[in-house]
């Protein structure tokens, strides 16, 4: 099975060398399957032909915010409607889980409430569910027909099924201790002391991130009638 991986930003210069590229981080996380991967840049404008290029698809995180204006954003909800449309299966995490909401009719802000950083608890399908996060920006209303499935006290809307064939996701099961730990040494100053601190010492706790990466794994492998 192929899946395309839809790179919509880069990782900071500083951790290419010790992480890779985001595309890297999930071929690792769901790596053991027959899975295949080919990686658009669509952030540097490198789109595919259209949703039969790969067999289902995944859009990664991003510095980027949905809302602003990037000449690659509007052709990546294009390809987001046109991929929904196919019945191929879609995983949004981050700003994939925003642009795939923005890009069927919900709505995404930078949230007034701040950051939410490190091992974060989340409620997904009534389970506990402990996940790394990175973000400031929120989809604050689902687009029409989705169902949210997850939350964290920090954020409402943090995990998305909409229809059968698309799963969306806020924080980053991509993301082990070693990244969140970089994030921490390149980003952290731009954000507030006591966030990264937290995250810091929140670095030695585990996280579901295997269980997660099967949930991922086995939603793209699914047959579809």
């Amino acid at each position: 099975m192929l899946i395309g991986i839809l790179q919509t930003g880069h990782v900071a210069a500083e951790l290419q060398s010790e992480f890779g590229e985001y595309a890297d981080m999930f071929q690792r996380l769901l790596s053991g399957r027959d899975f295949a991967f080919q990686t658009w840049n669509v952030v540097d404008g490198e789109f595919p032909p259209g949703p039969e290029a790969a067999d289902g698809w995944i859009i990664t995180g991003s510095r980027h915010g949905v809302y602003e204006d990037h000449p690659w954003i509007p052709p990546l909800e294009d390809l987001v409607r046109a991929i929904r449309d196919s019945g191929r299966p879609l995983v949004g995490i981050c700003f994939g889980h925003q642009i795939i909401a923005q890009a069927l009719g919900g709505k995404v802000v930078k949230f007034p409430g701040g950051w939410s950083v490190g091992r974060t608890d989340f409620t997904i399908d009534g389970a506990h569910v402990a996940l790394n996060a990175w973000h400031q920006d929120q989809v604050v209303v689902p687009p029409p027909g989705a169902e949210t499935i997850g939350s964290s006290e920090f954020c409402e809307h943090a995990a998305l099924a909409i229809g059968d064939s698309i799963l969306t996701l806020q924080p980053h099961p991509e993301f082990d201790a070693g990244v969140i730990g970089g994030l921490i040494r390149v980003r952290g100053d731009a954000l507030p002391g006591q966030l990264t601190r937290h995250a810091a010492d929140a670095l030695e706790k585990p996280t579901d991130n295997d269980r997660f990466a099967q949930r991922i794994g086995d939603f793209l492998a699914r047959e579809r009638g």
